[in-house]
């Protein structure tokens, strides 16, 4: 966007500059005097600078309210089957007893459950372009130990949790798709049978996995949209991506620790957002 702006600047000065250049000889053979020259040459410029801003600026804005208004129906149209899909699997389960089918059935709720986090991130995504996210205060305590029951849901990891209330102010459910991010990446890369540690200790929160960790150069990549360490894992890669846009806009530090075959670290600096 800045790209576009000092572009479209640079265009509008020489424009304007070639347009004084051009009828100021006419204005002087008018013998017009000098403060009526500087009134004419001002009303083209204002003249010019608005026409440029409408040629400029007007299909752009008709291609974000076009394609706004289409993910808004996408979402809408998505929201419906994603339902549809966990209500006719909790209907299953109470009827099936085969243990085979019943694994089978897991596997579509865990998937179903990969793809509302994604729903919600991609509404998330599309409000907050749309209009500035408020921020509110509350307790962190709270969010974490809602969360990580959820997540329990899944019988999948274990959880150590040493969590203190800590109060601080910004994006609510922003932070709590951070935190959803950072648990379902920590179980992504462990086995079943390991723990993943979540604490907070001095305003510092760290989620510590046991998982096939990162190399250093690996390291370097994680924050890049669309990048996975390990393609055979399933995702879209994004979540990293979106972590470090959140923590950069709420003035959250953020630090991340690998080795391989050891596991994952990663720590969260939240001094700077206590109330």
């Amino acid at each position: 966007m800045k790209r576009e702006l000092l572009s479209a600047s640079f265009v509008y000065l020489l424009t304007v500059f070639a347009l004084m250049a051009t009828i100021y000889p006419f204005v002087q053979e008018l013998e017009f005097n000098l403060s009526n020259i500087l009134v004419i040459l001002l009303l083209i410029i204002l003249g010019w600078g608005y026409m440029f801003i409408v040629m400029l600026f007007t299909p752009k804005k008709q291609m974000e309210d076009s394609l706004t208004a289409l993910t808004k129906n996408i979402i809408h149209e998505l929201n419906i089957p994603l339902s549809t899909i966990k209500a006719n699997s909790a209907m299953l389960k109470k009827s099936l007893r085969d243990e085979k089918s019943l694994k089978r059935l897991q596997r579509i709720d865990d998937s179903s459950v990969r793809l509302k986090r994604l729903y919600d991130e991609l509404v998330y995504s599309i409000n907050r372009q749309i209009h500035p996210i408020e921020k509110e205060k509350f307790d962190i305590k709270e969010i974490i130990e809602e969360r990580v029951e959820i997540f329990k849901e899944q019988r999948r990891n274990s959880f150590e949790i040493s969590v203190d209330s800590y109060t601080i102010e910004a994006d609510k459910i922003g932070f709590e798709q951070l935190f959803d991010n950072l648990i379902s990446n920590g179980m992504k890369y462990s086995q079943k049978d390991t723990t993943i540690s979540v604490k907070l200790d001095n305003g510092l929160l760290t989620i510590e996995d046991r998982g096939i960790g990162m190399s250093a150069t690996e390291l370097l990549s994680i924050y890049e949209r669309y990048y996975q360490s390990n393609s055979n894992k399933e995702g879209q890669g994004i979540g990293l991506s979106l972590v470090r846009e959140y923590c950069d806009e709420q003035n959250i530090k953020i630090d991340i620790k690998s080795q391989p075959n050891i596991g994952t670290q990663i720590t969260l600096s939240l001094i700077d957002v206590k109330v």
